[in-house]
């Protein structure tokens, strides 16, 4: 095989992986505040890490005030906060909808499912017999309002 041919093949095969790893590369860190005793929160940080994401936990007293920080308003809050792409996310968001965000970019503080509901990601373990709380994921805007971004049954 000449030169140029075996060029093209590790071009073409450099071509045929680039989604992917593109996709890999273009999640950003997830900084994770939470309770060094949660359980629920480690198992929502081993969602995000099973879908892609890599996540930095910081384990704290309260997530109070990096919610203040973040200005996500504390009707919306849950058990742990977390920062991804300049978000605010609170509580256990599914990985896929935190992806719609970071695709869509709207203008707002972030996503919330406020409370721990059962059937969320980190709240969806055995111990719960497969039941399945319905829940909305909010998008949470600057003025503090929020509308309904995603509903789960």
């Amino acid at each position: 095989m000449n030169a140029s041919r075996r060029t093209v093949i590790r071009a073409s095969l450099a071509l045929a992986f680039a989604p992917a790893a593109f996709a890999q590369q273009a999640l950003p860190l997830v900084e994770v505040w939470k309770s060094p005793t949660c359980g629920c929160c480690k198992d929502w940080i081993r969602h995000m890490q099973a879908n892609g994401f890599k996540v930095k936990a910081i384990e704290v007293e309260s997530t109070a005030p990096m919610r203040a920080k973040l200005n996500m308003p504390e009707r919306f809050g849950s058990c742990h906060t977390a920062l991804v792409g300049g978000y605010a996310v609170e509580g256990h968001v599914p990985a896929a909808d935190i992806r719609r965000l970071l695709k869509e970019r709207p203008d707002a503080v972030g996503l919330s499912v406020p409370g721990m509901p059962v059937g969320s990601p980190g709240m969806d373990g055995p111990e719960y017999g497969g039941r399945k709380d319905m829940f909305d994921v909010l998008l949470v805007a600057r003025n503090g309002s929020a509308s309904r971004y995603q509903s789960y049954n």
